[in-house]
């Protein structure tokens, strides 16, 4: 999130969703750890805003409380104009791997459909244990760089100008390869 204008507004407004999507499920800090795998007191600080969330862990918090993670990211942004100038779309940064995801298209009320924009440092992963949403469908189009993509078990090489579309229903991971250029590519993931 350092690259967003107002980095430690975002930081607080994922931190209070974050919260009141517990609070909506009726669950305490225990029983989210125990379904999360991530410790009470990490739970409780994020919710605080005193740590920064980590991709797999918005994966893991996504995926408990029935959503994407784009979705997580639109409803802590203003409601979403038809035009989204590329200075205005948020930027988040996962503190852990580097991985940076650029919000091009969020979603909106009445649409299925989402757009952001990857990027993955040479030599970083990102493992996802579950999707969100099962059955979601994803359109991944590599821009730079090279990918291992890997869903539900299967491993794709990607390189710039490949694409790939699945419906995703389990686990998947994304890896840069550690020598070359940072993996680029955009996603356009459409709800079923």
């Amino acid at each position: 999130m350092r690259e967003d204008s107002a980095p430690d507004a975002l930081e607080a407004r994922i931190a209070t969703r974050l919260a009141q999507l517990r609070a909506e499920q009726s669950l305490s800090l225990e029983t989210l750890a125990e379904r999360s795998g991530i410790s009470r007191a990490t739970l409780s600080r994020l919710e605080r805003g005193e740590a920064s969330p980590t991709a797999a862990m918005l994966g893991r918090l996504c995926s408990l409380y029935g959503r994407t993670l784009s979705r997580l990211m639109s409803e802590v942004e203003e409601a979403a104009p038809e035009f989204l100038p590329a200075a205005v779309q948020a930027v988040w940064t996962d503190p852990q791997t580097g991985f940076r995801r650029r919000i091009v298209s969020p979603p909106g009320p009445g649409l299925r459909g989402e757009m952001l924009e990857g990027s993955l440092p040479p030599g970083a992963s990102i493992a996802y244990a579950a999707a969100p949403l099962p059955g979601l469908e994803h359109h991944l189009w590599m821009l730079d760089g090279a990918l291992d993509l890997t869903v539900e078990g299967v491993t794709h090489r990607m390189s710039a100008g490949d694409c790939l579309r699945y419906r995703l229903h389990g686990a998947s991971r994304f890896q840069c390869p550690g020598e070359g250029p940072a993996a680029r590519y955009v996603i356009a993931i459409i709800q079923p």
